[in-house]
């Protein structure tokens, strides 16, 4: 885009929900004041929980149904980073539309309910709609006025304003990419930053209360203008020689000119011509170049024209398939006809393509079935791989009783495993207010259809399967029950480890024994009788996770971790795609020792995943000092190289060198020494995936999470295992990039769930995941690329400072 365009869309085009990140609260809150004595002071016994409403007000006067957060308990400080969707549409929005804000305390009575409030525009002086981060100030005691003018501005006043709220104001402008990254000169400004804002506190104290909320970012600039209107209303131009801003409405618009041309041009090439066209060699080329594209690119209307031009001579090449339907204008009737008769006799597809039909981008129906048949050829196995994101893409359906959803069921219906896994994924997707409809149509259809099943060789009938399943959903929700009683629990970790065991020997005592077994959420082949109580336990942290253990059927015994309070969809997610990648890796013969752990959340804000018998690296530094002294202790062998048999050190080498690109290639942030896992048997694993997609919490984190003690555990930056490490990187590597188009449909089926990483910005979050495989490059060129980026990252020093920091808040925790 040249320096003179600017390019925009209208408010009144876009057909979708307002939608908003409420982030966190910022200050301190104000203290209580007891009403018998007067006398200001604190109440001890009550923790605030907080949560946020939001509604929208368009001239004056509220607009739809007002939003609220979820509870919040854990501050201070109260961060939430949860997205608000509206059920107003930004087409309906006017120039004086705004959304009043207003912090509530529910943990004490109505009377000392409120915190405050402030409200603010959506559309700036020039008429273009605020995005990127906002900083309010509350107006404490007052709840937010949507009237206009508004008398709880959330803008800090001019006169008030100092070079903190300069700064910030720049800040925003940078993280949006309005300013250009330097990044030796991005480092002296965080830095710098940071030592105002901690000035700038100090001299002014923390009287005021700030919330942090973040508009969403489009492509282009949006620029407000009513339906209807034909044209915005600039600045009259004057006599002097300055530039004049002229707003050409028909930017990105339907051509007409462009469309007939291309309906001539294509009606000519129906005919029986066509059949007989082979491309040249210059043609070919291009052709070959255009099916390397990944899913995520959009054709050229050049590109569109050769594929649909040389048609017949691509139908022999299997590739061409999807990239050829993206080329048809669906709305031509005839053109429509003709491509679905050329898909049915076109060489059948590979499933990761089927994926690819799945997508928003195929609305017909024809298309949407022709995929569904391709995933028929699926074993349960490799279905099971891709069953979340099956799940997700029942929202781009036209009906709610689909073809896909039908075969999701029937596939069901064969495999407990998958009618376990797909009534909960179902089930989560229930309190989606925009599609409860559609997922409630088709857990209702799994109901219908299992109950209906005859008694199979074990006796058990459709009817007693489907209360195996529904007794997990009743067995999760008493679990949130004894984690919020743990949690009301005052006193050390030891007084509520207590009060777990004395529920589930008391009041709770038929958690221990089941009247009947009840299939494990986890891994619904096993069945689970009950909760063993004296081995039970929870642990040390904020949200007080509790760590179960049930016994089997077999007389065997499986842990879990119960978390309520945490969405752990997004650490679904990774973890499938671990278990998937190393899938494809074995397929390769290249078994890099992963632990792709099991994880299934149960809802919104709890779920469950399974307990590895491991330790910390933070917690194996600071008792052994180093990895290599750990891993001695289990696996000694005096004659090896570092004291350690050969099968755990070759083991821990090959984890290291697994999880190194996984999270390279998934942009995992926020890694540090607490949430890197090492086994007795020197398996090293990640968890706790709260920042995806290249977000991370922490400036300038290094290409990948590779310490300096895992370096040393393999004799150094010198030593032939460090060589090795370096050479499964490369090789796992290059053998991810083959299925990368895989990996970037399942992404894109994803697009319209409301994971937090994905939801914020789902077509930003894809394309850094392809710009990840590199796939400008070649295989020689990745490995040296690779080489280089696990070099870059064992030099880079900043992390370490961090990482000391972090131990720190850890250890005063």
């Amino acid at each position: 885009m040249g320096a003179s365009e600017f390019r925009f869309f209208l408010s009144c085009d876009i057909n979708s929900p307002v939608t908003f990140r409420i982030e966190k609260l910022e200050g301190t809150l104000p203290v209580k004041k007891s009403t018998d004595s007067g006398v200001i002071s604190v109440s001890e016994d009550k923790k605030p929980e907080l949560y946020i409403e939001c509604a929208l007000h368009i001239d004056g006067a509220p607009f739809g149904l007002p939003m609220r957060t979820r509870l919040n308990t854990t501050g201070p400080p109260y961060c939430w980073n949860e997205l608000i969707t509206l059920s107003s549409k930004y087409r309906d929005l006017t120039a004086h539309s705004q959304l009043a804000i207003t912090v509530w305390d529910v943990s004490c009575g109505k009377a000392e309910g409120l915190i405050g409030g402030a409200t603010i525009l959506l559309f700036n002086s020039k008429m273009q709609m605020k995005s990127g981060k906002q900083k309010l100030r509350l107006w404490q005691g007052k709840e937010a006025d949507g009237s206009f003018p508004t008398s709880t501005p959330g803008k800090v006043p001019r006169h008030e304003r100092g070079e903190l709220e300069r700064l910030e104001k720049l800040m925003n402008k940078f993280e949006r990419g309005q300013i250009q990254s330097i990044e030796w000169l991005d480092r002296l400004m965080l830095k710098s930053l940071d030592t105002i804002k901690e000035q700038e506190s100090s001299k002014h104290g923390n009287s005021h209360l700030y919330l942090v909320i973040d508009f969403c970012s489009f492509e282009h600039r949006v620029v407000f203008q009513e339906s209807g209107a034909n044209l915005l209303i600039t600045s009259p131009i004057g006599s002097t020689n300055e530039f004049v801003t002229v707003w050409d409405t028909e930017l990105g618009k339907f051509n007409p000119s462009e469309h007939k041309q291309l309906k001539l041009a294509r009606s000519l090439d129906r005919g029986i011509i066509d059949r007989d066209l082979k491309p040249s060699s210059v043609e070919r080329k291009s052709i070959q170049c255009v099916l390397k594209y990944p899913p995520t690119r959009t054709l050229s209307g050049d590109e569109r024209q050769l594929l649909w031009k040389f048609r017949f001579s691509l139908m022999s090449e299997k590739r061409a398939l999807t990239k050829f339907l993206r080329c048809v204008e669906w709305s031509d009737v005839q053109e429509a006809k003709q491509a679905i008769q050329l898909m049915y006799k076109w060489e059948t597809i590979d499933v990761c393509d089927a994926l690819e039909l799945l997508s928003p981008l195929f609305e017909s129906e024809e298309v949407r079935a022709y995929a569904v048949s391709v995933l028929e050829r699926a074993d349960d196995e490799e279905l099971q791989c891709y069953l979340l994101q099956l799940v997700q893409a029942l929202r781009f359906e036209r009906s709610d009783r689909s073809r896909l959803s039908q075969f999701l069921v029937q596939r069901a219906l064969q495999n407990i495993e998958l009618a376990s896994f797909l009534r909960w994924y179902v089930a989560v997707e229930l309190t989606d207010h925009v599609y409860n409809k559609r997922f409630y149509s088709t857990y209702e259809l799994l109901n219908e259809s299992m109950n209906k099943l005859p008694a199979g060789v074990n006796g058990e009938d459709g009817s007693k399967l489907w209360q195996s399943l529904v007794s997990q959903t009743q067995l999760t929700a008493q679990l949130c029950s004894i984690t919020r009683d743990v949690r009301n629990v005052r006193g050390n970790t030891q007084k509520k480890i207590e009060k777990l065991r004395q529920l589930l020997t008391g009041l709770l005592s038929e958690l221990t024994y089941f009247e009947e077994p009840i299939r494990s959420p986890l891994t619904p082949s096993v069945l689970i009788k009950g909760i063993v109580a004296a081995e039970s336990t929870l642990f040390k942290s904020a949200l007080h996770p509790l760590r179960l253990t049930f016994r089997t059927e077999d007389e065997g015994s499986c842990k879990v971790i119960f978390k309520k309070g945490d969405d752990l969809r997004q650490d679904q997610l990774v973890v499938q795609m671990v278990w998937l990648m190393d899938r494809l890796l074995k397929l390769e013969n290249l078994d890099l020792c992963l632990t792709p752990y099991k994880v299934l959340a149960t809802g919104h804000d709890e779920g469950m995943l399974e307990f590895i018998p491991s330790r910390s690296l933070a917690q194996i530094l600071s008792e052994h000092r180093s990895i290599t002294s750990y891993l001695q202790k289990f696996h000694p062998d005096e004659h090896a190289p570092f004291g350690i048999t050969a099968t755990c050190l070759e083991t821990f080498i090959k984890s290291c060198a697994g999880y190194s690109v996984i999270t390279y290639i998934l942009g995992i942030g926020d890694r540090h020494l607490d949430n890197l896992l090492l086994t007795d048997d020197g398996r090293l694993f990640h968890v706790d995936f709260g920042f995806i997609l290249g977000r991370d919490p922490k400036p300038f984190p290094p290409p990948m999470k590779l310490c300096k003690e895992m370096v040393e555990a393999m004799g150094g930056a010198e030593s032939q295992y460090y060589t090795r490490f370096k050479s499964y990187c490369c090789e796992a590597y290059n053998i991810l990039r083959k299925s990368s188009n895989l990996i970037l449909n399942l992404f894109y089926l994803m697009a319209g769930s409301t994971i937090p990483d994905i939801a914020s910005d789902p077509e930003k979050g894809i394309l850094k995941l392809q710009e990840k495989f590199r796939l400008d490059m070649d295989d020689e060129a990745c490995i040296h690329f690779f080489q280089d980026l696990i070099n870059e990252s064992v030099s880079a020093l900043f992390p370490q400072m961090v990482e000391t920091i972090h131990r720190w808040a850890q250890y005063w925790r």
